[in-house]
């Protein structure tokens, strides 16, 4: 699984984006940090394949659902819809957020 990437959708001629599922490793403590950020916390995520299997690749991501060390989650990396998410307010300059906890995967046979 690669990171998120920004591709061009040739059908409807518009960018698509693509999520990343993680494992949440902690929390990150930031004394100084951007008022607009002052109640969200931002958490380092490593990226996982949908077996659970570890990339070794991370990411930092603003959590906007609570999620904790251990959990696997959803990350949209996305300017708009990361800053919505994590802020509940549009234009804030955020790259990613943490969107969902995944309960479980369940593969299509």
């Amino acid at each position: 699984m690669q990171a998120a990437q920004l591709a061009p959708d040739t059908q409807a001629g518009s960018l698509r984006y693509t999520m990343i599922l993680a494992k949440v490793l902690g929390n990150v403590v930031a004394t100084q940090k951007n008022e607009r950020y002052e109640s969200a916390r931002v958490m380092l995520c490593e990226q996982i394949t949908p077996e659970g299997d570890s990339t070794g690749m991370t990411i930092l991501a603003l959590d906007s659902v609570d999620a904790g060390a251990g959990d696997t989650v959803l990350i949209v990396q996305e300017g708009w819809g990361a800053s919505t998410a994590a802020t509940g307010k549009a234009g804030a300059a955020i790259d990613s957020a943490i969107i969902g906890v995944v309960d479980r995967i369940d593969f299509l046979k």
